[in-house]
């Protein structure tokens, strides 16, 4: 991805990485399988405990894969050594996401050993890798273990000792940005933004999973097939609303900082504001999961919630990302998320498909709007300029 930023420049030759590698991409399917677990959790006993199961498994996955990534965007693996320590983490999230159904009964030590294991793995990458975070990541490395420690603890604790734990770890991890300098990290931009691009894709590729999962060994009918297609629609909302403006304005902003501004901005922006998209995301593919197969019939409220609350997290987490990095209109993102919330009770008191569609037409709505504005403001990003170009094209006189 090419920028008019001179750090892009600065980046390409400080070494680590300037694009996603191959491996990174394969590391990703673990983190697939990990948001599949997060989903089925949620579905198998829907309601307010399994929300905050996932918030807090989540949290705490979340806060560690987003330290692999900064991890491989700093340390490449352009080594057998460093390729193969990192399928061992690799390694560890699987079984963590072999875990997810059971972690809150049965599985905990599992779940809490394979989590001191991608830790650790983490922690001795960056120190052995002598690049500028091998010392910055000294301190941060204490704050993590302290978290290991805490998710280990409450695996080995059955009950509401165990949300407790797991709560002072995802405390401790929200926190400890803000406790220690951030000096020391380099942020190479566009591979930085690229890995964290490809986890939402991962993340959508989920719920597009949820349509086909939730069909299984019913007969394909017109009206099923209607269905689909606004779950599909629904899903290229979600990718256009993040991928239509943000993701470029984005890296734009973040090309633009200086060295120690940037790590503050990428923590803020990608690490907290992407828990709640990811999370809107992991609830929207539930709550379609769970009412595609039966659009002709009112929803459970936990479905209703799930699927019109996720999305309005989506847009809220958006709000934040926004809000973060100075780009335009956060405000929008926020009524948006009032709006789509607002759906909810269409499907609980008339039927789920009903939900569906005003969801779409809604949501849509919101997003078409704030790309009208982009465009009058001059702001708009790569797809934003070819839809504008094609329908000056469309409407030039023939002859």
């Amino acid at each position: 991805m090419t920028s008019d930023y001179p750090n892009a420049a600065e980046d390409a030759t400080e070494g680590g990485q300037v694009r996603a590698s191959t491996l990174e991409l394969f590391f990703d399917l673990v983190f697939v399988f990990t948001i599949t677990q997060l989903t089925h959790a949620f579905t198998h006993h829907p309601g307010w405990e399994a929300l905050a199961q996932v918030a807090l498994m989540f949290g705490v996955i979340w806060w560690m894969y987003a330290g692999y990534v900064w991890l491989t965007n700093e340390v490449a693996p352009n080594s057998s050594n460093r390729r193969t320590w990192l399928l061992v983490g690799m390694f560890g999230f699987f079984v963590l996401a072999l875990a997810i159904p059971g972690a809150f009964g049965g599985s905990g030590l599992a779940f809490g050993l394979a989590y001191l294991l991608i830790v650790a793995v983490h922690a001795a990458m960056f120190a052995t890798s002598g690049s500028a975070g091998a010392s910055a990541i000294l301190r941060i490395a204490p704050f993590n273990a302290v978290s290991a420690g805490l998710v280990l603890a409450g695996g080995l604790i059955h009950g509401w000792p165990r949300y407790l734990l797991w709560a002072l770890a995802f405390g401790v991890q929200i926190v400890s940005p803000y406790i220690i300098h951030g000096g020391g990290f380099v942020v190479r931009v566009s591979h930085f933004v690229e890995r964290h691009g490809l986890v939402i894709i991962v993340a959508l590729g989920e719920s597009v999973v949820a349509i086909g999962t939730g069909l299984a060994g019913q007969d394909i009918t017109v009206p099923l097939v209607a269905t689909v297609a606004l779950g599909l629609t629904l899903v290229y909302v979600l990718w256009w609303a993040f991928f239509g403006i943000d993701d470029e304005r984005g890296e734009h902003v973040l090309e633009s900082l200086p060295t120690a501004e940037r790590t503050r901005a990428s923590v803020a922006a990608y690490d907290y504001a992407f828990y709640a998209l990811l999370v809107g995301i992991i609830l929207a593919a539930a709550g379609i999961s769970m009412t595609i197969a039966h659009g002709n019939e009112p929803a459970s409220t936990a479905a209703a919630l799930a699927l019109s609350g996720g999305v309005a997290l989506y847009f809220f987490g958006q709000v934040c990302f926004r809000w973060v990095l100075g780009l335009a209109r956060p405000w929008l993102r926020l009524v948006a998320a009032v709006a789509v919330l607002a759906t909810a009770p269409i499907g609980v008191v008339w039927v789920a498909w009903a939900q569906l569609a005003i969801l779409v037409v809604v949501g849509y709505g919101f997003v078409i709007l704030d790309d009208v504005l982009s465009i009058r403001d001059g702001q708009g990003g790569k797809y934003l300029a070819r839809t504008h170009l094609d329908t000056l094209h469309a409407r030039r006189p023939r002859g």
